[in-house]
């Protein structure tokens, strides 16, 4: 078992109604409010009037349109200088992942003088930062319940994450009800989302039990209750259960001890939708059968046994390699079950730029020193098995 030092400060408020602690939660940080939101969803909703007849005696100032993957130009540049110029005390977050991580860019570089690159790209420290709440609308990141962020800069095809202990939200609300409206694209995405959180630091080389049954029962529950929310887009009980796991599946907890895994799937795909913008989860489903079967040895068969076991109730009598074999393919399965592209043809990345996607991720994702170690060729077939 590994060292670790470990600090969650983000305060959870969950469940139906708990927007109406926002004032409270709010009051403390002050008064002058940069709102971030994306396209417009939470004006359907009616989160958006909600916020401002809640926080009617706060001033608001406010940031729109930023994108999925979200973007270092404009969103994150224009964030930094509504900060400055307005004298910013405090962002209010609504929306989803791709909305708190950029508000956690923009509140990690908003006191830097220099190149907000600088700050994401950890040039330069983050020395302070302006606090952060949100209110989620979308279970798949982990944001609301993490200290980082993954940014990208289109013109350099880099998406990069960006950690700070600093950005991690003051407070997150977490509301399922605010989820209802979700597509079923975006639920299915961020049900893979979050199981390849989960995948990532299961498969590694020193676990221990708790850690084990954390993960196991996780990706158990984001399957069953997964579909449940597809099949029932209002289906409380599920939406809150998924969004729950959505929460725990990226803050650390559920590998404090184990070795690092190096998340060799999000090296991959972060070059996908740096190059392609395609939805991440989306990506990660792709990518992740492919990547599973391509690190399968007997260096690493022991552990795709467990997870075939434990997680889909595999026989136990049967031999190690078809466990495995089996795993691997349920895996495939359920991500195909409901509704994910499972090539990446179907989202519009030929063969085209394998090598320099192979080459960039070799180069800037460090998966040399992953639970199976990576190679650029072992990349490049990776994702020349996902075509």
């Amino acid at each position: 078992m590994q060292n670790f030092d470990y600090m969650t400060p983000t305060r959870l408020i969950f469940g139906r109604e708990s927007i109406v602690k926002l004032p409270e939660v709010m009051r403390p940080l002050g008064k002058r409010v940069l709102l971030t939101y994306g396209g417009g969803s939470i004006k359907k909703i009616g989160l958006y009037d909600r916020v401002k007849e809640l926080l009617s005696d706060f001033e608001i100032f406010e940031l729109p349109g930023i994108q999925p993957n979200p973007k270092y130009d404009p969103s994150v540049l224009e964030g930094v200088r509504i900060c400055k110029a307005e004298q910013i005390d405090v962002i209010l977050a609504v929306g989803g992942g791709s909305v708190l991580d950029c508000s956690k860019a923009i509140a990690g570089s908003a006191y830097y003088d220099g190149d907000p690159w600088d700050i994401i790209t950890g040039k330069a420290p983050t020395l302070k930062a302006i606090p952060i709440v949100d209110i989620l609308t979308l279970a798949a990141t982990g944001s609301e319940y993490d200290s980082g962020g993954v940014i990208s800069r289109t013109e350099t095809n880099d998406k990069l994450a960006y950690f700070s202990p600093l950005v991690f939200p003051v407070c997150s609300i977490l509301d399922p009800v605010y989820t209802f409206s979700v597509s079923k694209k975006q639920t299915a995405a961020g049900c893979a989302d979050a199981m390849n959180h989960t995948i990532e630091q299961y498969f590694t080389a020193d676990t221990t039990l708790l850690n084990d049954g954390f993960c196991e029962s996780m990706l158990r529950s984001l399957m069953v209750n997964g579909r449940k929310c597809l099949d029932n887009p209002e289906d409380y009980t599920a939406r809150a259960e998924m969004m729950l796991c959505c929460t725990y599946g990226c803050n650390d907890i559920l590998s404090l001890g184990n070795s690092p895994s190096g998340w060799p799937c999000h090296g991959i795909e972060h070059a996908l939708s740096a190059y392609y913008d395609i939805t991440h989860g989306e990506g990660l489903a792709i990518i992740t059968p492919r990547w599973m079967r391509h690190i399968l040895n007997e260096n690493t068969i022991d552990r795709f046994v467990k997870y075939g076991i434990n997680v889909f109730g595999i026989d136990a009598s049967l031999p190690k390699q078809e466990i495995a074999d089996k795993a691997i393919d349920a895996t495939y399965r359920f991500f195909e079950s409901i509704n994910l592209p499972m090539h990446l043809r179907e989202v519009g990345i030929d063969d085209s730029r394998i090598d320099e996607m192979a080459h960039h991720i070799a180069v800037n994702e460090g998966l040399e020193h992953a639970y199976a170690p990576l190679s650029e060729q072992d990349i490049k077939e990776i994702l020349l098995a996902s075509l």
